[in-house]
């Protein structure tokens, strides 16, 4: 099981959020945004922040950092590392089932991710067997191309799926999350698709639109 970093709204969490972080950062990187995106009235949520496994990042020259896959050239959506990817999403698997042994069933564990983090929480959301509340993918894109229709399952239609991008991200080009979001759609799911104008970041008015993705969440539960 990954080591995570863990913030809990109430003593009684209903709801858990599994957060994905992006290459070379960590589990860290993403729990001070828990304040500015947690509203009064809320379910009690536990924020799962996963750290991913340090290993060598080719694109990178071969440094070693945290990585979710591996990336070996510059076209990202076709360089990905599909084993790498696979071995996070069965990690990313563990996670979900420890939130079920904890008393969170799947119709309110959301999965969340940012760039690399986002693009393992797209790919494991469309192979899941039984179907979550729903998947944030934010400044990213879905990789493993052809798979994803042949591996596609009923439950993964019916996820809903936030999706955010920077309109001058240098990293993840705002075309391929275009791009991912109308794969994703032609797959038969429901996506909400916004950008910003900002790199490869967070803005304020994204945490406002995501909080408002995840009041509508809440609301059906």
């Amino acid at each position: 099981m990954l080591q995570t970093v863990e913030h809990v709204t109430s003593k009684y969490p209903a709801w858990s959020i599994i957060w994905l972080h992006g290459l070379g950062a960590d589990g860290n990187d993403f729990a001070p945004i828990v304040p500015e995106l947690v509203r009064d009235g809320w379910p009690g949520i536990r924020f799962v922040f996963p750290h991913a496994p340090v290993r060598p990042v080719t694109i990178n020259g071969g440094m070693a950092m945290r990585a979710w896959y591996d990336i070996v050239g510059v076209e990202i959506d076709k360089r990905a590392d599909e084993a790498g990817i696979r071995e996070s999403m069965a990690e990313l698997d563990a996670l979900i089932g420890r939130e079920r042994d904890r008393g969170i069933p799947l119709s309110r564990i959301i999965l969340a991710g940012f760039s690399q983090g986002g693009a393992v929480v797209l790919a494991h959301a469309l192979r899941l067997r039984l179907p979550i509340a729903g998947v944030a993918a934010l400044s990213t894109y879905l990789p493993l191309g052809p798979a994803n229709a042949a591996e596609l399952t009923e439950a993964g239609k019916t996820i809903p799926v936030f999706m955010a991008h920077g309109r001058q991200d240098p990293v993840v080009p705002l075309a391929l999350g275009e791009r991912s979001c109308q794969q994703l759609q032609a797959l038969g799911l429901g996506v909400e698709f916004k950008t910003y104008p900002m790199p490869h970041s967070v803005c304020t008015e994204e945490i406002r639109d995501l909080g408002d993705w995840l009041s509508a969440r809440f609301s059906l539960r």
